[in-house]
């Protein structure tokens, strides 16, 4: 049975979730003392690995190509529908709540999307150079 490069490598990204979730639950009380609400940050980190998974599913269907071009579309096609999605995401919770917006969530977010972007980023470029030297 072969195994599959790319939800290999999709495994930090799980980690990743994994961690901050149980991080956010954890701490709770404190990041409520920091002026995070947490139900923001946690529902962001969902969001995030949510686009994160559609954008490896569109970078592992170009794969096949033999068109470096095309790998790279790919990538920044990812990267750039996962900033839409974060940004409807981002009108969706301000037209709920209105004037009682968490400055410090949507921040956290913000964090949180450099965070999953860097590495996904990386985990790519390292599956293509993977790919480029079979």
């Amino acid at each position: 049975m072969t195994k599959n490069p790319v939800l290999k490598a999709f495994r930090p990204l799980i980690l990743l979730f994994i961690i901050t979730t149980t991080l956010f639950l954890t701490s709770r009380a404190k990041l409520g003392q920091w002026n995070f609400d947490v139900d923001v940050l946690m529902v962001g980190n969902l969001v995030l690995f949510a686009a994160t998974a559609v954008s490896f599913y569109l970078f592992s269907r170009s794969m096949g190509s033999s068109n470096p071009a095309a790998i790279v579309r790919t990538v920044y096609g990812g990267v750039f529908s996962k900033m839409m999605i974060c940004l409807v995401t981002v009108f969706i919770y301000i037209s709920i709540v209105q004037k009682d917006v968490n400055k410090g969530g949507i921040l956290g977010c913000m964090f949180l999307y450099l965070v999953y972007t860097t590495i996904e980023v990386i985990i790519l470029m390292k599956l293509s150079k993977q790919k480029k030297n079979v």
